[in-house]
């Protein structure tokens, strides 16, 4: 498997790490295609990604219509889906379009269905898990969950809709965690502050100490404590559907941390251009197609030459 493989250039065993999110069916639009229907949904990218460097485990909840051999790549990939549990309904569905430019969807439906009652509880042995990850759900799910939890680690991702009607609930989840990986424009709605280095020192008055800052096509930012870091998007050549890649970069960053066990600066770093790496090829395919095909090699590969790209000799005056 590919988790086992990457956890064994550190570790014999990598650190436990579990997602708690969503897997949905998605439908989405773009300038090439229209209306195409594929799955999604938060845990699903997030797991896909971390699959590749430690072995995540899931809780998510689908219906009793979703074919769950649609999922077979995430256990050959070496994530435990023992978790994900089906209750009667339908399965959790998207449906949004995207412009020209692809910078950002808009959301035309949103049917929680099944999800709409989810009840993510831990066990003794998951809430005493190393590093957890709330993926973007309700707050006071997140919150439900984080207060049964004793993990060493947790992050937590969040979006504009939380940050509006759930602010109450989403300042105490801020309350409890150690990261809070968002975007650009919502780093900007929490804080209420314009600048992203203003934005994430505001959050971090709010509780956590790393907060890492989704820039898209102008990569991503990190503020740990004091420290800061800024690391440029993988080029890509061209962009498919990015749907997902906001998860998927969040999986590289925590499957980075998880492999290596431990979180200082050196780890959030490699995590940054790790989740950058595997964003980019979630971006080269619709749905999954392009994260699928990504491989420990690969990735190697793209962070490599993010690396490069990065390289600059030194400044004599």
């Amino acid at each position: 498997m590919a988790c086992r493989e990457a956890a064994s250039k550190t570790h014999d065993t990598a650190s436990s790490l579990i997602v708690v999110g969503s897997i949905a069916l998605d439908t989405v639009s773009t300038p090439g295609a229209h209306d195409r229907i594929g799955l999604g949904g938060s845990a699903t990218y997030f797991s896909a990604a971390a699959g590749l460097l430690c072995c995540p485990e899931v809780i998510a909840v689908l219906g009793d219509d979703f074919d769950r051999t649609q999922l077979n790549f995430l256990v050959e990939r070496g994530v435990d889906l023992s978790s994900v549990y089906t209750k009667q309904g339908k399965t959790f569905q998207w449906q949004g379009t995207y412009g020209d430019d692809l910078a950002e969807a808009t959301t035309l439906r949103t049917d929680l269905n099944v999800f709409a009652d989810f009840e993510p509880n831990l066990s003794d042995r998951q809430k005493n898990c190393d590093f957890l990850f709330l993926a973007n759900i309700i707050p006071h799910l997140q919150l439900k969950v984080v207060e049964q939890a004793k993990a060493k680690f947790v992050a937590a991702d969040t979006m504009n809709l939380w940050i509006n009607t759930a602010n109450a609930d989403l300042k105490r989840v801020l309350s409890m965690i150690d990261m809070l990986v968002l975007n650009e424009a919502e780093a900007r709605l929490l804080s209420e502050e314009k600048s992203i280095v203003a934005a994430a020192k505001r959050i971090q008055s709010f509780g956590p100490q790393t907060v890492v800052i989704k820039r898209g096509v102008y990569g991503a930012f990190m503020m740990h404590k004091d420290a800061i870091f800024s690391c440029p998007a993988f080029p890509t050549m061209e962009t498919i559907d990015p749907t997902g890649c906001g998860d998927t970069f969040a999986g590289g960053l925590i499957g980075t941390l998880a492999r290596h066990g431990e979180v200082n600066d050196e780890t959030l770093r490699e995590g940054i251009v790790v989740g950058t790496a595997l964003a980019s090829f979630t971006i080269e395919g619709y749905s999954l197609d392009g994260l699928k095909r990504a491989t420990v090699e690969s990735l190697r590969e793209r962070y490599r030459a993010v690396e490069a790209m990065t390289k600059f000799g030194s400044f004599d005056l």
